[in-house]
């Protein structure tokens, strides 16, 4: 089950890349409104909590940073099997965001506020924030977990289209891709995970 939620996440993603960029012969209606909606009423602190989440979702810290600190996190607790699985899903994540992003090539707004790479489809940010939710979903499958995680995606996402560095719908592809990539994962290794072969490797709670 959740290889099918998985693979079709991804599938998702993918199609909506096509959709918005070879479908479309100009950015979608939706988007444009959304990135003139939010530019209208765009705040100062709007600005400063975007900027906090573009520092802590890209550059070394999103790549280096975050994912050593969940995957030493796990390995003090004692779930060296977890943070393995995590590892694999960060880099797969990110991976899978960089070919979409080559693949589509899709141009960002006009009146971006912050300098970002190639490619605005999917949003990395949103992929990364979405595989780190999904990750610890995995591992500690409990309620509050999985509210904090949509709550963090969410403002991550939001995060982007303040500082119109990407369209709406390149965060939703961001969130379907690093979802899909861990569900992936999950259904290969989940067993594997889980298994405990001595007193110290067990999961805990």
């Amino acid at each position: 089950m959740l290889l099918w939620w998985g693979v079709g996440l991804l599938a998702l993603a993918t199609a909506l890349g096509a959709v918005v960029v070879f479908a479309s012969p100009e950015t979608p209606g939706f988007d444009h409104w959304w990135n003139e909606t939010i530019a209208g009423a765009r705040a100062d602190w709007m600005v400063d909590f975007a900027l906090v989440l573009n520092w802590i979702g890209g550059g070394w810290v999103a790549i280096l940073g975050v994912p050593l600190l969940a995957i030493l996190a796990l390995v003090i607790a004692r779930r060296w099997r977890g943070a393995v699985f995590a590892a694999l899903c960060f880099a797969a994540s990110a991976g899978a965001v960089q070919v979409l992003k080559q693949l589509f090539g899709r141009a960002r707004p006009d009146d971006m506020l912050v300098v970002s790479d190639y490619g605005s489809f999917p949003s990395g940010h949103t992929a990364n924030a979405a595989t780190i939710a999904l990750v610890l979903w995995v591992l500690f499958p409990r309620v509050w977990v999985a509210i904090v995680g949509a709550a963090w995606v969410l403002a991550m996402a939001l995060s982007r289209t303040f500082l119109s560095v990407h369209w709406a719908s390149d965060t939703l592809g961001g969130a379907l891709v690093g979802a899909g990539v861990v569900l992936v994962l999950a259904a290969w290794l989940l067993p594997w995970v889980q298994r405990t072969t001595s007193a110290a490797d067990a999961p805990i709670g």
